[in-house]
């Protein structure tokens, strides 16, 4: 026969492994983004956009991805959509040079400071782009859905 004392440290015990597996299911689920992960994928978005590379930029996304740079036009949608709006931006760039940190990440969503420096191969002008990234991402490591706010200075070409 089992004594008062014996059933209740079976019930804690009990109550410990099935507590451990919720943890360790819930734990695993969110530890699908990491703060290295995020880390990784922005190094290849930075190889990507200092090589003007559309088709490196791509297959950072998921197949129906979206796309929001600017919070009040309609969102590029998928990865050729993407890849379309890549090919488009970065056509008049040169001599990008992009930098990063990440400042959070929970669940699955990660949020980045971002800075970048390139000049308009058309009019020599120097930009300066300072913004911010909220990326989401699926159990692969794609991103889903990248929404972004950014700040603009433009230095003319001397001369002009």
């Amino acid at each position: 026969m089992i004594n008062r004392p014996m059933l209740v440290m079976i019930k804690t015990i009990t109550t410990l492994f099935f507590l451990s597996g919720i943890f360790a299911t819930t734990t695993a689920a969110q530890e699908g983004l990491t703060t290295a992960k995020l880390d990784s994928w922005l190094k290849g978005y930075e190889e990507a956009w200092e090589s003007l590379d559309a088709d490196k930029a791509a297959p950072l996304f998921t197949q129906d991805a979206t796309y929001q740079d600017n919070p009040y036009e309609p969102a590029h949608q998928g990865r050729e959509g993407i890849r379309q709006y890549w090919a488009g931006v970065t056509s008049d760039q040169q001599d990008v040079d992009f930098t990063y940190q990440v400042l959070s990440v929970v669940g699955n969503t990660g949020i980045a400071y971002w800075h970048s420096e390139f000049s308009s191969r058309s009019s020599g002008a120097g930009i300066t782009l300072d913004g911010i990234f909220v990326l989401e991402f699926d159990q692969d490591g794609l991103c889903n859905s990248l929404k972004e706010w950014w700040h603009l200075k433009v230095d003319p070409a001397e001369g002009v």
